[in-house]
């Protein structure tokens, strides 16, 4: 196990919680308040972030598996399907929530990036109109992907005209929405736009846990608040969701918390890649460096950090992913940069 008095870099979900979301759900908890999202605390917060992202509704769930398959909820029925990644976090890492919890069928691609295009998504059009095929209704895409990589606001366009041009719905899982904002240097609304729905993070940003469903039309919308009901997903005490949203708003808190993060993979990146039989596995676009390393380098390290380690191949060479957060320092990076040059002296 790893020295737990070093820095994780095992994922962004290790961190702490930012000061100012710790005094928000603080101050949030002085007197009564009326439960369910009733009160003002929420009422605010929602309106807010709908405001950013240009959405009609917004709903608080606890976690980032609750919001793709509330999000889902709201786009499928059960005999129509999902179009996503073979890499996408909703196919790999969501222990069949989607296909239990809705019935519905996921259609994964390949895809070597972690991005879809129309012509990977048009490859699944199978089936149309025969009643014994699950019913490709709904392409799904992670921005940012689980291989770090961000999509364009032009290869979101595409996408999205792609889908409406063949009757298809848009779901984009948000879990490190901040982080591509971040890179692309763009307004939260200006993604947004181009979904039917889309989650926006915030526990891999600072909050303490919360994520929130955002819905682009009132269509879409109907029925919401029983979908999330249904699904587990109505806190009683909202409030202390509401306000971790709240503080991350506040200032664009969520886009300071996302840059940090970002501006501490790069430069993490940058010192690493330098290094004799290290190369980075996918392009550097938010906070995730995948680094690929012999075997006997990641042993040695994972005496004193916590890395992940991605994927392994038969010839001992290994992708490990290193994670930067908010509260990531110059310091952090800089010592496991150390660390990993050191290792080289072993090899």
């Amino acid at each position: 196990m790893a020295n737990l008095t070093s820095r994780s870099f095992g994922s962004d979900n290790h961190a702490g919680v930012h000061p100012a979301v710790l005094a928000a759900i603080a101050a949030a908890n002085k007197g009564d308040a009326i439960a369910y999202g009733d009160d003002e605390i929420s009422s605010a917060a929602q309106a807010r972030l709908c405001e950013a992202a240009g959405a009609r509704r917004a709903y608080f769930v606890f976690n980032g598996t609750a919001a793709n398959i509330l999000g889902l909820s709201l786009l499928l029925r059960p005999y129509e399907a999902v179009i996503c990644a073979e890499s996408s976090h909703l196919n790999v890492d969501e222990c069949g929530a989607a296909e239990r919890l809705l019935g519905c069928k996921l259609l994964p691609v390949q895809s070597p990036d972690g991005k879809l295009t129309p012509a990977l998504i048009e490859s699944r059009l199978t089936g149309l109109g025969d009643e014994h095929r699950a019913q490709p209704r709904v392409v799904q895409i992670a921005q940012v992907t689980e291989l770090g990589t961000c999509y364009s606001l032009v290869e979101l366009k595409k996408i999205s005209e792609y889908c409406r041009s063949h009757g298809l719905l848009m779901y984009i899982d948000g879990a490190r929405l901040a982080n591509a904002a971040a890179y692309l240097g763009c307004a939260l609304a200006d993604i947004a736009g181009h979904a039917d729905v889309l989650s926006f993070g915030g526990t891999k940003n600072g909050a303490l846990g919360v994520e929130a469903v955002l819905v682009m039309s009132d269509v879409v919308a109907e029925g919401g608040q029983y979908h999330r009901k249904q699904l587990l997903q109505l806190a009683s005490k909202m409030r202390f969701l509401s306000a971790q949203v709240s503080a991350l708003l506040d200032n664009d808190l969520w886009l300071q918390n996302a840059r940090q993060a970002n501006a501490m993979a790069q430069r993490l990146a940058a010192a690493i890649s330098a290094e004799e039989g290290i190369r980075l596995a996918y392009p550097m676009q938010s906070n995730g460096v995948f680094a690929e390393l012999d075997r006997e380098r990641i042993a040695l390290l994972q005496r004193d950090w916590n890395l992940h380690i991605w994927s392994e191949a038969a010839n001992g060479r290994c992708v490990v992913r290193l994670m930067t957060a908010f509260d990531s320092t110059e310091q952090d990076i800089d010592e496991l940069a150390e660390a990993i040059s050191k290792t080289k002296c072993f090899t």
